[in-house]
């Protein structure tokens, strides 16, 4: 069954205690969390108090492929205190989807993390943005990206949309790979991202996508100002697409 979280860069610029951001969260009814930058300055066993008394879990991390490629054991062991046991790599530069040849490597780098990871029990993710589209000789890189590769994917909804893509066709093209899905919603017309529910993703589309799927994770994010300000509303939609 899928269940509602949010990705705290939705709260990066909250100025608060780290512990506290984990209590409103928990307070507009979400049920986990995905971790993204502020985790890594803080003491772990802090955090993991903070998510037992909230009864919060852990929806994955966004962990930078530079930090797990030169500090694989340090890395991993951080997050295992943490129990976050889904790692997602949350960005690679758009040079790595320029060719073919850019995306056979980039794929290499990332199979090597994946089966890493696998030895110590955690899932490997790759998140998308929309630079991946770009065209190479009629198919777009992120189509030959994920032709080459069987690794779980954490579509962002938000990014595929903006890219002109079919966000809920392409979460029922993941199917199995789907375990982690961000919802960010996007107005078209405007160019930019918007609070869920104010912009042109079928969110009846996502709630029956992530369904089918059986994903483990309906992930809020939205990048703009004030979230506290809708923080209550998102957490009900994501519950009611669950």
């Amino acid at each position: 069954m899928t269940r509602p979280a949010i990705q705290l860069y939705t709260l990066r610029n909250v100025d608060r205690p780290f512990t506290e951001l984990l209590e409103l969260v928990a307070d507009a009814g979400f049920e986990g969390v995905e971790f993204a930058f502020r985790v890594a300055d803080e003491d772990p066993d802090d955090v993991v108090e903070a998510l037992n008394e909230t009864e919060l879990a852990v929806a994955g991390a966004h962990v930078e492929i530079d930090e797990l490629e030169d500090e694989f054991a340090e890395t991993v062991t951080r997050y295992e205190k943490l129990t976050a046991d889904d790692i997602v790599v949350p960005w690679l530069d758009r040079e790595h989807f320029a060719s073919h040849e850019a995306i056979d490597e980039a794929v290499e780098r990332l199979e090597f993390l994946d089966a890493e990871l696998d030895e110590h029990g955690m899932e490997f993710h790759y998140h998308n943005h929309d630079h991946e589209y770009v065209d190479l000789n009629g198919e777009t890189g992120f189509d030959a990206f994920l032709d080459q590769t069987e690794f779980h994917v954490e579509l962002d909804l938000g990014l595929a949309l903006a890219a002109g893509d079919d966000p809920v066709a392409r979460l029922r093209q993941l199917g199995e790979r789907s375990d982690l899905v961000h919802l960010k919603d996007y107005d078209v017309d405007a160019g930019e991202s918007v609070p869920v529910g104010e912009g042109d993703l079928d969110l009846d589309g996502v709630s029956d996508a992530v369904a089918e799927n059986d994903s483990d994770w309906l992930i809020y994010e939205y990048p703009g100002e004030d979230p506290l300000e809708t923080l209550d509303e998102a957490a009900e939609t994501v519950r009611d697409l669950c």
